[in-house]
C-alpha cells in the first residue's frame, strides 16, 4: 500500500517537472519572438525618426523667442524742454487733406501738428483720403478721438473742428509742401501768411524732415503720433476684446503683417511663385492705376534686391527656422491674402494655429467695419502692437509705424526680416544646398540677431547722396523715434 503510494508521487512529480519545462520553453519562445519583433520594428522606424532629428530646428529657450530685447533702462522722454513757449495768439489757419492708408495718413497728420505749431497756425482737423486704393469714407471722428484730439494738443496748438465760416470764401493759398522739409523751409513759407490767412495742404505724408530738427518739434511729433491720435472708442473696443481673445487661447501671440495683397504684389512687381494668369493680372492693374508712376519692373531684381514681400511659404519657412513651435498661435495683421486660401495653406501647413479678425470677432462686431478698411486697419495696429512679438513680411508703411511705437513703448520684440539675405537662403533650399533643420536654424538666427527690436539710434542717409535721394534712404523718424523721444539712464550702456 505504502509502496503504491510512493509510485503515484514520483509520477506526479515527473508530470509537474514536465509541465514546468514545457511552460519554461513558451516563455521563452515568446520572449524571442518579442524581441526580435521588436528589434525589427525599432530598426524599420529608425529611419523615420533619424529623419525628424534632422529635419527639426534646434530648441529655443522661450526668453529668446518671446522676450522683449534688453533695454538698457531705456524710456521715454516727451515732456517740453524749459525753452518750450505755449501756444501763440493767431487769426491763421491751415486745412489738410491727408493721403495714403491709414498710417501713412496718421504720419503726415502728426507732421501737418508740427507744422502748424512752426508757422504758428490754427490746424482744422484734417479730411482724410477717399479716393486712394481702398476708396475709404471714414472722416476723422470715425478712425480717431477727435475730442482727444484737440484736448491733447490745447498746450501745443489751437485745433479748430472746422474753419471759420467767414473764411470758408476767402483766397486760400494752395501749396504741396515739399518732402522732407527742414525748420527753415517752413519758417520760410510763414510769408504766405503776408497775403493769404488759410493755407491749404494737399498732401499731408513725408512734409517733415526725419533729423535736424529741433528737440522741442520733434517731441511734440511724439506727443501727436503716441498721444493724440487715440484712436476711436469703436475701434478701441473691438481691439480690446479681439487681445483678450487671442490671450485666453495661448496667453501669448504673434503679430504677422502678411503684405501680401493684391495691390502690394502689383505695385512692387513681384511676381515669384505666381502663375501666369497671376503676373499679368497684376501688371494689368499696375498699368491701370494712374498714380503708380513705374510701370515695367523686372520681378526677378526686384526679389534679389530684398524689395518683394515674403510670401507665405517663406514666413512658415522663416518662424521656423527662428525656433517658432508649430503650436504657436499667430493674428494675420492684414487684409485679403493674394490667391486666398490655397496660397495661405503653404503656412498654415507649418503653423496652423492662424487667426484672422474675421475668425476672432463676431459678424455683429465686424458689421460697422465693412467696407472701412483704414477703420479696420486700426484694429490691426492695435493688436500689433500689443503683441507680444511682431513680425513683418514687408517695410511698408504699418510694419515701419508699428515698430516705432513698440520702440516708444519699451523695445518690443519686433522681427525686421532681412528679405534681401533670406532670398539667397530661400534659393539655397530650393537648390538642395541647404536642409531645413539646425543648419538653416543656425543660419536665419545669425541674420536676424540684430534685428529684433533692440534699441539703437535711427539710421541716417546712406554716404553721397544729396538732396531727396538723400533723405529717402533716411530711416523714418516714426519708425525709431530714438534718440530725441526716449532718453537713456543716469548710468551708461555701450549699445551696438
Amino acid at each position: 500500500m505504502a509502496r503504491s503510494r510512493g509510485r503515484r508521487f514520483r509520477l506526479h512529480r515527473r508530470n509537474l517537472c514536465a509541465a514546468a519545462a514545457y511552460a519554461a520553453v513558451v516563455l521563452i519562445a515568446l520572449s524571442s519572438f518579442t524581441l526580435i519583433y521588436l528589434s525589427r520594428k525599432g530598426f524599420e522606424d529608425r529611419p523615420e525618426r533619424v529623419q525628424s532629428e534632422e529635419h527639426r530646428s534646434e530648441l529655443i529657450p522661450d526668453r529668446e523667442l518671446w522676450v522683449a530685447p534688453f533695454s538698457f533702462g531705456l524710456h521715454t522722454c516727451v515732456k517740453p524742454t524749459t525753452r518750450y513757449k505755449g501756444v501763440q495768439e493767431s487769426d491763421r489757419y491751415i486745412t489738410v487733406r491727408s493721403n495714403g492708408g491709414l498710417n501713412q495718413m496718421r504720419t503726415g497728420i502728426a507732421d501737418m501738428v508740427a507744422v502748424a505749431r512752426i508757422m504758428n497756425a490754427t490746424l482744422v482737423i484734417p479730411q482724410l483720403d477717399r479716393r486712394s486704393f481702398w476708396k475709404d469714407t471714414s472722416t476723422f471722428s470715425d478712425i480717431f478721438n477727435e475730442i482727444h484730439f484737440i484736448e491733447a494738443l490745447k498746450g501745443d496748438i489751437r485745433v479748430a473742428r472746422e474753419l471759420p465760416k467767414e473764411l470758408e470764401s476767402v483766397p486760400h493759398a494752395r501749396k504741396h509742401f515739399s518732402s522732407w522739409a527742414s525748420m527753415g523751409y517752413y519758417e520760410e513759407m510763414t510769408r504766405l501768411w503776408n497775403e493769404h490767412q488759410v493755407i491749404h495742404v494737399a498732401k499731408s505724408d513725408s512734409r517733415l524732415a526725419n533729423n535736424d530738427l529741433p528737440l522741442d518739434i520733434q517731441r511734440l511729433r511724439c506727443r501727436a503720433m503716441y498721444n493724440a491720435l487715440r484712436f476711436s472708442p469703436q475701434i478701441e473696443i473691438l481691439a480690446k476684446k479681439l487681445i483678450e481673445r487671442l490671450r485666453s487661447r495661448e496667453g501669448r501671440y504673434i503679430a504677422l503683417h502678411l503684405r501680401y495683397e493684391k495691390d502690394m504684389l502689383s505695385f512692387t512687381g513681384c511676381t515669384y511663385g505666381l502663375t501666369e494668369a497671376e503676373s499679368k493680372e497684376l501688371t494689368i492693374m499696375r498699368e491701370n492705376t494712374n498714380h503708380w508712376k513705374v510701370k515695367k519692373i523686372n520681378s526677378t531684381e526686384q526679389r534679389l534686391a530684398g524689395n518683394c514681400p515674403l510670401t507665405p511659404k517663406e514666413v512658415g519657412i522663416f518662424l521656423g527656422a527662428l525656433g517658432y513651435p508649430p503650436s504657436t498661435l499667430i493674428y494675420i495683421a492684414a487684409g485679403e491674402i493674394y490667391g486666398g486660401n490655397a496660397r495661405l495653406s503653404m503656412l498654415t501647413s507649418r503653423f496652423p494655429n492662424l487667426v484672422f479678425k474675421e475668425t476672432l470677432a463676431t459678424k455683429e462686431e465686424l458689421e460697422g467695419f465693412t467696407n472701412h478698411a483704414s477703420q479696420s486697419a486700426a484694429v490691426d495696429y492695435i493688436i500689433s502692437v500689443e503683441s507680444d512679438v511682431f513680425v513683418s513680411s514687408y517695410s511698408g508703411n504699418m510694419a515701419r509705424a508699428v515698430e516705432g511705437h513698440r520702440r516708444f513703448l519699451g523695445h518690443r520684440r519686433t522681427i525686421t526680416p532681412d528679405r534681401k539675405g533670406l532670398v539667397e537662403v530661400f534659393d539655397r533650399l530650393e537648390s538642395g544646398d541647404l536642409r531645413e533643420g539646425s543648419s538653416l536654424s543656425k543660419v536665419v538666427r545669425q541674420l536676424h540677431d540684430k534685428r529684433q527690436g533692440a534699441p539703437r539710434k535711427r539710421r541716417g542717409p546712406l554716404p553721397g547722396l544729396k538732396g531727396k535721394a538723400r533723405s529717402r534712404t533716411e530711416e523714418s523718424f516714426y519708425e525709431n523715434p530714438y534718440p530725441e523721444c526716449i532718453c537713456g539712464p543716469k548710468r551708461h550702456f555701450k549699445m551696438v
